[in-house]
């Protein structure tokens, strides 16, 4: 047994999730309405039937065609017989369509049956008694020779077997439902909600053919619910509340790790738990759900809008203070291999923190042909701050990747305009120039080219340096004939 529940989301009520809550209450509606009064007919036609003689008639012969067609719950089926349960009975023997053929068959009991005339008038008593069908005219069919049914596909997801399955249903319907609208829109929520129901139905239905059960419940819809939310949120660190069997907790964990979790649970339940549960309703519904939400981030020329998780709305636990922890106890261990998946992940969630992309680039140092290495070097060159310190820092960092890098470094065009004019303003002229240079050589139609160059003429004008300034003059003039470098250098 797995699950997993998001805990992050919190609805907007500046934009209610309608849509959520129209399907929870029609789902209420019909489980209250019309499947509610169908249940209480059927009480009393059950009371009816356990004071009649039919119990002492067709319980003995159901329990006989139990053992006749090798059923493995025979043994329970005869420990109800022996406690006189024959409510509980007769509902088994209602579900099972073989056996109602057979007390609907001529010679049920026979006519010389003394028990003949008792049986025939309390059986048309009872049978008077019993509702118009509804759940099993709508729900799906998984009998032998059932005749494929569309539209059942689709009417099986508002129905529920009981109020612990309904309740349980919509609270997942909600906690997955409400992001998910709030991303795609009600319009096209609806109709993956829906198309999930029928995704669920169809893998149900072949997986079940001829069980001789139904099946009913809005599983494989929600199930599409959080198959959707999964790839909606893919790497994202998202706390979701856990239980594992007998074990449970709370866990921040990229939300797409979850897919192939649920996925495992559902196959693994199916193969444990046989046929109370239509496990492989749910595995349609998630993979339907993944997919159509997949396709549509594919194909979506405007990214979808994500809700944002409560950590990102309020600043909370993401992970980072572990990772950093973690770091530093693997290097005090020499562990730096790991310590450098951890730093990595660090950085990943504090990209300009100074002191973890100092530690992840001395780390990766170790590896200078490794990805690690070129990776914490951009994210470096890429800080934002223009203080001082910050300045210092890219600049030492800017030499020791140009001396470690194998084969070579891997600067660019971006990062060459960027540092050049950082390192115009640390005043560290012969890295600036040879930076503009090698861009000039590599990006000649970059569009930062004359704004580089204007600011580091401008920079060698402020530091007294008009004459190694005034060597750029003319390459100033063709790039930017307007740059406030040209008019320094033109005394204006």
């Amino acid at each position: 047994m797995f699950y997993a529940i998001p805990l992050e989301h919190r609805p907007s009520w500046r934009n209610p999730p309608w849509m959520t809550v129209l399907l929870i209450v029609v789902n209420m509606i019909v489980f209250w309405g019309p499947q509610r009064s169908e249940e209480n007919v059927r009480d009393r036609a059950a009371t009816f039937y356990v004071a009649s003689p039919l119990p002492a008639i067709e319980v003995p012969r159901f329990v006989a065609w139990l053992e006749e067609t090798g059923d493995k719950h025979l043994k329970e089926a005869r420990a109800l017989q022996k406690a006189g349960n024959h409510r509980m009975l007769l509902r088994w023997m209602e579900q099972e369509d073989d056996f109602q053929q057979r007390v609907k068959a001529p010679g049920f009991v026979s006519q010389e049956n003394p028990q003949y005339a008792d049986w025939k008038s309390a059986r048309t008593q009872y049978e008077a008694r019993l509702p118009a069908p509804f759940t099993r005219k709508w729900a799906q069919s998984y009998a032998k020779d059932a005749e494929p049914n569309p539209v059942t596909w689709l009417t099986a997801t508002f129905l529920h077997g009981s109020t612990g399955h309904l309740i349980g249903n919509m609270v997942f319907l909600f906690l997955f439902g409400f992001s998910v609208e709030l991303a795609l829109g009600r319009g096209w929520y609806l109709a993956f909600y829906l198309l999930g129901g029928l995704g669920g139905s169809l893998l149900a239905g072949w997986a079940y053919a001829g069980t001789g059960s139904y099946g009913l419940g809005a599983s494989g819809a929600v199930s599409a619910l959080m198959g959707m939310y999964a790839v909606l949120y893919r790497l994202r660190r998202v706390r979701f509340f856990y239980q594992l069997f007998f074990y449970f907790n709370y866990v921040t964990a990229p939300a797409l790790l979850l897919l192939p979790a649920w996925i495992a649970n559902e196959l693994l339940q199916h193969w444990l738990s046989g046929k109370g549960v239509a496990y492989m309703a749910h595995l349609g519904g998630l993979v339907t759900g993944a997919s159509l939400m997949a396709l549509t981030m594919l194909l979506r020329k405007k990214p979808l809008e994500v809700p944002v998780t409560q950590d990102e709305a309020e600043g909370g636990d993401d992970g980072f203070d572990t990772h950093v922890a973690n770091a530093q106890r693997l290097a005090q261990g020499m562990q730096f291999e790991q310590a450098l998946t951890q730093w990595r992940a660090a950085a990943k969630l504090r990209p300009q923190d100074q002191p973890v992309l100092s530690a992840w680039f001395k780390t990766a140092s170790l590896w200078p042909d490794g990805e690690d290495f070129h990776r914490a070097a951009r994210r470096i060159f890429r800080l934002q701050a223009h203080d001082t310190a910050t300045l210092d820092f890219q600049h030492t960092s800017y030499r020791t990747y140009l001396d470690k890098a194998k084969p070579g470094a891997r600067l660019q065009p971006d990062d060459m305009a960027r540092l050049s004019r950082r390192f115009a303003r640390a005043q560290q002229w012969d890295d600036a120039e040879k930076l503009f240079n090698a861009l000039h050589k590599t990006a000649p139609a970059h569009p930062e080219l004359g704004e580089t160059l204007g600011m580091l003429v401008s920079a060698l004008c402020h530091a007294g340096r008009r004459e190694q300034a005034a060597a750029f003059g003319p390459q100033l003039e063709k790039l930017a004939p307007r740059s406030a470098g040209l008019q320094m250098l033109r005394g204006r």
